[in-house]
Formats: structure tokens, sequence, C-alpha cells
């Protein structure tokens, strides 16, 4: 797909590759680049995920954040190797 460079250095990401990798407005993009290519990943953050960890029993919020986030972490780590 091919798209065209505005003079703000702007382009248009294809709807087909929005869809393909579920970016809305307002998402953060990231570009990384491998020898002569250039790869566009989207950008998970914790409000991205929120719900994707079962709450503890106790009902300790700030002990069930604290675990949410490492879990959550960790997953986005593997998620970019």
């Amino acid at each position: 797909m091919i798209s065209t460079v505005t003079t703000k250095g702007q382009v248009t990401i294809p709807k087909a590759i929005r869809d393909l990798l579920n970016i809305r407005p307002n998402d953060k993009v990231d570009f990384m680049w491998e020898g002569d290519k250039v790869f566009l990943v989207p950008v998970k953050t914790l409000k991205d995920l929120r719900g994707s960890v079962a709450p503890c029993a106790n009902g300790d919020f700030k002990k069930e954040r604290a675990i949410a986030k490492s879990v959550v972490g960790k997953r986005v780590i593997k998620e970019m190797k």
C-alpha cells in the first residue's frame, strides 16, 4: 500500500493496516527499524489492557494494582520480542 508524505512529514496509515493492527484515533504507535526496513508497531498502555487481569480475592486495591502492572508489563515485554 502506498501513502504520500506531506510537507510536515505526516502520512496516513491505510485503513486496512489500521484495522489489522487495531489502531484507533489517539492511539500511540512506534516506528522501529532493522537495516533498511521500518516497522510500525502499536504501543500498548495499561489503560488498553484494563480488565485483562483477574482481581485478587482480598480486595486490596493497591496490591491488586501492583500485581496487575507486573503481570501486564511482563506480557507486553513478551509480545514485543
